[in-house]
């Protein structure tokens, strides 16, 4: 009763107004995520695309536009950092299940790298605030830029660099010499460097040069934990290591970007192209653009039989571990290249699966929050604030029906996103997801 009243209540009252140099939200409970605890009843005054107060008993200037809550719950807005989204379609899909920030993490096409990331980071063009990460590899297998020699990779920086790219994705299969060089240089430029394990390197070298997040939890498989037995390949590492891992990441204050989700979704669909099918008959297919539902109906996943079953389990018990020892997890999509991963949704997946992995509620969200604010703050040199509710961040706010850190599922249903000031009421998130579905729509 309560979600059907709000959502009619700022329908009415929010319709319209898509940015004003002063919004003020009256009557809310905030739930700041700078600690876990809530500032009950009220009042977030936003100036210029910033948060500039809260108070219990603050009165907005007079002819404020104002968002009255009516109690409902405002966070901050979610974090997708770890994604493949190039089109704007795809942004609305992001921004219309409450994803404020996205970092995309490889093969941005050119003019979503520049034209489109500018023109949604100004507030032309609506979707959330957009990082990129120029991907590099020693071997063309994947599709990513060919780097061979420490020169390349010196030089593949100051391009990223130029072209507004805020990371350089190290991928599987660059030389030592060439990895050393780019991280030496990212240092050198004021970039930072993510991404997988580099089989020449190894994780505990790649961080210890100031590599800054691992891309995937399952990158430990390949550049940290013992390999498996040659009779058994994907049997899972020994319980007893995750300590050690921990302890690397802490030690080189290190983030990691949960994928729980992704990599249970890919398991489930090795050697089996009747899950690929149900991916694509599911009802957030009908978001998924012409080129990726083709691109999923021939993933090569589906043509191979492996059992990851164990490995799922582990990482499962990985993340909560890291998620209790205080290890800084970052929440990431990696929609839409993956089958079963449409974006915006994929990222409510990944919080879920951290819930049933045993996090708490305050976990999962730090993880979709704070610790991505966290993250751009040490890696982004000027890069605004976000992820808290408090001033002096940007006003990245998602509006909901309850408390996140009592009913979680009430992120799947908001009642309004504000991005950058600019506030997009329900009908305006419906109409985003109606408008992207007509489009899409297969014949």
């Amino acid at each position: 009763m309560l979600r059907a009243f709000l959502t009619l209540w700022l329908l009415v009252a929010c319709a319209g107004f898509a940015r004003a140099e002063t919004i003020a939200f009256t009557d809310v409970n905030v739930v700041p995520m700078d600690r876990e605890r809530v500032i009950p009843r009220a009042t977030v005054i936003v100036t210029d695309g910033m948060i500039a107060s809260i108070g219990i008993k603050a009165k907005p200037p007079a002819g404020t536009p104002v968002i009255d809550g009516k109690g409902a719950w405002l966070v901050p807005g979610l974090a997708d950092m770890h994604n493949h989204v190039t089109s704007r379609d795809d942004l609305s899909l992001l921004l219309a299940n409450g994803v404020t920030t996205m970092l995309n993490m490889g093969e941005a096409t050119n003019s979503f790298a520049g034209r489109t990331r500018i023109a949604v980071n100004e507030g032309k063009v609506p979707g959330p605030q957009i990082f990129t990460a120029l991907a590099v590899d020693g071997d063309p297998q994947y599709g990513h830029l060919v780097i061979r020699t420490p020169e390349d990779a010196r030089a593949v920086v100051g391009i990223a660099k130029a072209n507004g790219y805020s990371f350089i994705k190290a991928y599987t299969n660059l030389s030592a010499e060439a990895f050393a060089a780019l991280a030496d240089e990212a240092k050198v430029q004021g970039i930072g460097v993510v991404g997988h394990n580099v089989k020449a390197v190894g994780l505990a070298e790649q961080l210890a040069a100031g590599q800054a997040m691992v891309a995937h939890v399952e990158e430990f498989f390949y550049g940290f934990f013992p390999e498996p037995p040659a009779d058994d390949q994907q049997a899972p590492p020994d319980d007893a290591r995750i300590a050690d891992a921990i302890a690397l990441v802490k030690a080189h204050g290190a983030f990691v970007t949960s994928d729980l989700f992704t990599y249970r979704t890919i398991a489930a669909q090795f050697g089996k192209p009747e899950v690929v099918k149900a991916y694509l008959a599911a009802p957030e297919a009908r978001y998924l653009s012409p080129a990726d539902r083709i691109d999923w109906a021939r993933s090569g996943y589906q043509k191979k039989a492996v059992d990851l079953s164990r490995r799922v389990a582990f990482e499962a018990r990985f993340v909560k571990a890291m998620a209790d020892a205080g290890v800084p997890l970052i929440t990431g999509g990696d929609a839409p290249t993956i089958p079963g991963l449409v974006p915006g949704f994929s990222l409510h997946s990944e919080i879920e699966a951290m819930l049933a992995a045993g996090l708490t509620p305050w976990q999962a969200l730090s993880a979709a929050t704070r610790a991505p604010g966290e993250f751009i703050a040490k890696t982004v040199p000027g890069a605004a604030k976000f992820g808290v509710v408090t001033p002096g961040y940007r006003a990245d706010l998602l509006l909901v029906a309850d408390n996140p850190l009592d009913q979680p599922a009430t992120l799947l249903t908001p009642l309004g996103v504000m991005v950058g000031g600019r506030w997009h009421d329900a009908a305006n998130l419906q109409a985003m997801l109606n408008e992207v579905a007509e489009r899409r729509a297969v014949p």
